[in-house]
């Protein structure tokens, strides 16, 4: 059968990617051609487009760039008439998934429109069930939460498979000792060694580190994958983090796509390394704190067990926090307090994010009480999340709903 994935940034890339690994093991005759990324690509979809070029955040930023976005969704839309898959599967990204949606209820009847990682209309946006439910044939839930919300509240069934971010975190812990010394001792670049490099000067023997010490504990900083957000949220990260960087590692987790020169100009003046991209799991395994950009990367740290600050910096933080107030249905923004339903985590979030906010928070879970007991709410989320096999169990389901519908 032929399935046609969008999935608009780097986590939905990372759990497309494993969904399509997936539906091969069910379905020897699958084709893929997709919107997303490498490693969509490295499962052997068709890339028409990579997520980078759609890679938008915030309001004016998505009007300036209005005119591209609407002839990507042109595009998409004479790619998917012409291929004409067995079914559409969106991940995430609901601003441009559910246009895509509502395209193929309206034009492609016989294509099945598949809805994985669920749009989270819990939180803002709720009108959306409206759209879901008349253009989403199945949707596919990995939040034990959306369940009640979906099924309770809008009474629209849905399908918990479990979190896709809670397979990929044991399949690393599986085999998470092999290279371990390699990562602590042959790994990262100071800022200094970057920065010679960007001026001009070849590193030298001085300028590069030998990786990162087995012996020193490790502050991990997870800014965001995307541009506007490193931009937004670093600066205040490592203002916080450098009064610890005698006794720690201060190391930033390098985002898919972004280039080591663009981290450089916020890493001047700071003791701090930035990792290549691809190595943010190595990192958690072996970091003693973590600050975290909300998203999937708080629950990835919760997974790893690394006690966390979620740092959320927004423009006009005053207005921003009133607005949060207003808007927003859900009383937390992490993915682990949702989960948990109550403050596992502290969340500062724009009127509550500054440096000494964070620097306070930081030095509460290096050590005592206030860590034990988030790790022990660490426990709580995984029991809540459930079994494994999450790409399996989703990929299951969608063969089956497609040959019903051969018959």
């Amino acid at each position: 059968m032929k399935y046609y994935l969008i999935a608009g940034e780097a986590s939905g890339d990372l759990h497309a990617s494993n969904l399509m690994k997936a539906l091969k093991e069910r379905d020897e005759e699958a084709q893929f051609r997709c919107i997303g990324g490498d490693l969509m690509q490295q499962e052997g979809g068709a890339l028409v487009a990579h997520y980078r070029e759609m890679a938008y955040m915030g309001l004016w930023s998505v009007v300036r760039h209005l005119p591209a976005l609407l002839r990507k969704m042109r595009d998409v839309k004479r790619d998917i008439r012409a291929w004409n898959p067995d079914a559409v599967i969106l991940v995430d990204y609901p601003g441009f998934n559910l246009a895509v949606a509502k395209y193929v209820h309206a034009h492609l009847r016989q294509v099945k429109t598949f809805y994985y990682i669920a749009p989270k209309i819990w939180a803002s946006r709720e009108y959306r069930i409206k759209s879901i439910r008349r253009d989403v044939d199945e949707l596919f839930s990995i939040l034990p939460f959306e369940k009640a919300f979906f099924e309770g509240k809008h009474h629209y069934p849905i399908h918990y498979v479990g979190n896709p971010t809670a397979d990929e975190v044991r399949e690393f812990l599986e085999k998470a000792a092999v290279g371990n010394d390699d990562f602590l001792h042959h790994n990262g670049r100071s800022s200094e060694s970057h920065q010679a490099c960007l001026d001009g000067r070849v590193a030298t023997d001085e300028d590069e580190v030998n990786g990162l010490s087995a012996s020193k504990p490790i502050i991990a900083v997870l800014c965001g994958s995307r541009k506007q957000e490193i931009k937004a949220n670093l600066p205040a990260m490592l203002e916080a983090t450098d009064p610890l960087a005698d006794e720690y590692q201060v190391v930033v987790a390098g985002a898919p796509g972004i280039e080591h020169d663009f981290y450089a100009s916020f890493t001047q003046g700071h003791h701090v390394m930035v990792l290549h991209q691809g190595q943010t799991y190595q990192l958690l395994y072996n970091a003693h704190a973590a600050l975290v950009t909300s998203g999937t990367a708080t629950l990835e740290t919760a997974l790893f067990k690394v006690p966390q600050v979620v740092c959320y910096a927004t423009p006009m933080p005053q207005a921003a926090g009133l607005l949060r107030k207003m808007v927003l249905k859900v009383k937390y923004i992490s993915l682990v307090n949702l989960i948990a339903g109550r403050e596992v985590v502290p969340e500062l979030v724009a009127d509550t994010f500054s440096a000494g906010n964070i620097s306070r928070h930081l030095q509460a879970i290096l050590s005592g009480s206030q860590r034990k007991a988030m790790l022990n709410g660490y426990d709580e989320l995984a029991a809540a999340i459930g079994k494994a096999g999450v790409s399996a169990h989703a990929a299951q389901l969608m063969v089956e709903l497609l040959r019903q519908k051969q018959r």
